[in-house]
């Protein structure tokens, strides 16, 4: 049978802002998240970009995180993690994000959040902007839509790499970058009518933007430390033909693009000519300043890492972008698949497939940094939690990583989401948990906070230990 490699990075996935909380401790001021108020369809466009005192916000409390960070990396460490990915709040460094000084009291914090994670020889995965950009650059400059963007990152990075440099070997740029189009509010903290006739303009000038800071970024990492590894990340989704007609196999092909696009450009350095017709469609002209292109084609990222939770049917009727059928992908139902509470149709196979197509095209390292299942999982009066449909998405989808391995694909890590119950970007809902630990907080806020291992917690302890063998 075919094993891991003895260095495969087993770990967990969260981000800052769905579950840190202290939205205004530590000299931190609000970012794009807090602005989100809980319940089913909170993402998108919003006319108002302030905090109001009548609503219920649950980035400002997530799950607590920042005063329970040390209890909650042991319970990693306990089950064996080789690695944690997280994010750092943009706004926790500089609050405004135009300061010339960096917050040295959220420094700290992250400081005592690496440390914590070093002494369990726990790998630290940072991503530098996981939907998390501070509240006043999304009102002054309208997110991304703004080149004056790319410096302010650039410095905020330039500050972590420097921080972290003995510390932190592996980073990720953006966090899913092609949701920047999908949702450019959540993706491009940039605020654009869907419907509007310019938002494929706006939204794909907001990308280039972050392709020209991810490539300033990774320059500034080599300068730095040369043992950095530099991600780029996608938001993956397997597509399907419908049928055999040429027709849909074309659709199909042309919605595998749309997220290509991003990993073709961050790996290979360059855009691809297959998008000309696309923006041509779609009336998009790109502002291209010089020394963009000969930057974005020197610093390419050195591993692809992926967001993998399902896959998608296309044809030609349904290539467009009305219909969203989980994680921002879009299409119809399979018939062949099973169906998550949320809608989501639950693949396995279609990772390895991913897999192999990711590693076809860039012959380079792979790294699996988000998938799971989110439950409305139930605490018992035990304080247990049995979650056996959660074991067997995540033992399938192992089984999965283990084929690709064995087809030729080099894959450096697996960091499940949620690894920790905390707040869903996609609804605001606590209910949709994807954790092997339970945190005990509802919808509206309410609970102890107190964390609970689920049974997942222990089976994923022993496929851990036994490096992928026990599944």
């Amino acid at each position: 049978m075919i094993k891991f490699p003895k260095d495969f990075l087993w770990g967990g996935a969260i981000s800052a802002s769905q579950a840190e909380g202290a939205y205004l401790e530590g000299g931190r001021l609000p970012s794009q998240g807090d602005i989100l108020e809980s319940g089913s369809g909170r993402l998108g466009y919003k006319d108002n970009l302030e905090i109001s005192n009548e609503e219920y916000y649950p980035y400002h409390t997530g799950i607590d995180f920042y005063h329970t960070y040390k209890e909650d990396i042991k319970l990693f460490a306990e089950m064996g993690f080789k690695t944690f990915r997280t994010s750092i709040s943009w706004s926790r460094i500089y609050p405004t994000g135009e300061e010339d000084i960096a917050n040295e009291e959220g420094l700290l914090f992250y400081d005592a959040v690496i440390d914590e994670l070093l002494k369990y020889k726990i790998e630290p995965l940072i991503t530098i902007s996981h939907y998390d950009v501070p509240l006043n650059l999304v009102q002054k400059f309208n997110g991304w839509q703004s080149r004056e963007m790319i410096d302010l990152y650039v410095k905020f990075a330039n500050t972590l790499m420097n921080r972290y440099k003995n510390k932190v070997k592996y980073w990720i740029n953006f966090n899913e970058i092609n949701v920047t189009i999908m949702c450019s509010s959540l993706g491009g903290a940039t605020y654009i009518k869907r419907d509007a006739p310019d938002y494929y303009q706006k939204a794909y000038q907001a990308v280039h933007h972050q392709f020209v800071a991810a490539a300033k970024v990774t320059k500034l990492a080599r300068e730095i430390n040369p043992d950095f590894k530099i991600g780029g990340m996608i938001a993956g989704n397997g597509i399907y033909a419908e049928t055999c007609n040429p027709n849909d196999v074309m659709a199909a092909l042309e919605k595998e693009r749309r997220t290509f696009f991003f990993s073709d450009v961050l790996i290979r350095g360059y855009y691809p000519s297959y998008m000309n017709t696309f923006f041509k469609k779609k009336n998009v002209s790109i502002v291209v300043h010089d020394g963009d292109s000969e930057l974005i084609r020197n610093y390419t990222s050195d591993y692809l890492a992926f967001s993998y939770y399902m896959s998608s049917v296309v044809n030609e009727e349904n290539l467009g972008d009305e219909k969203t059928i989980g994680n921002f992908s879009m299409g119809e139902p399979n018939p062949n698949l099973e169906t998550s509470e949320w809608g989501w149709q639950v693949d396995p196979v279609g990772l390895r497939i991913y897999l192999n197509k990711l590693y076809d095209r860039y012959q380079k390292p792979l790294f699996i940094v988000e998938n799971g299942l989110g439950a409305n999982d139930i605490l018992n009066g035990d304080k247990t939690v049995h979650d056996d449909y959660r074991i067997d998405y995540v033992r399938q989808h192992i089984v999965a990583m283990r084929d690709a391995i064995e087809d030729g694909v080099d894959l450096i890590g697996y960091t499940p989401w949620g690894c920790i119950d905390l707040v869903s970007v996609s609804t605001g809902e606590m209910s949709k948990r994807y954790g092997f630990v339970y945190v005990d907080k509802d919808n509206e806020g309410f609970g102890t906070y107190e964390r609970y291992r689920k049974d997942s917690f222990y089976w994923y302890k022993k496929v851990i230990e036994s490096n992928g063998e026990i599944l």
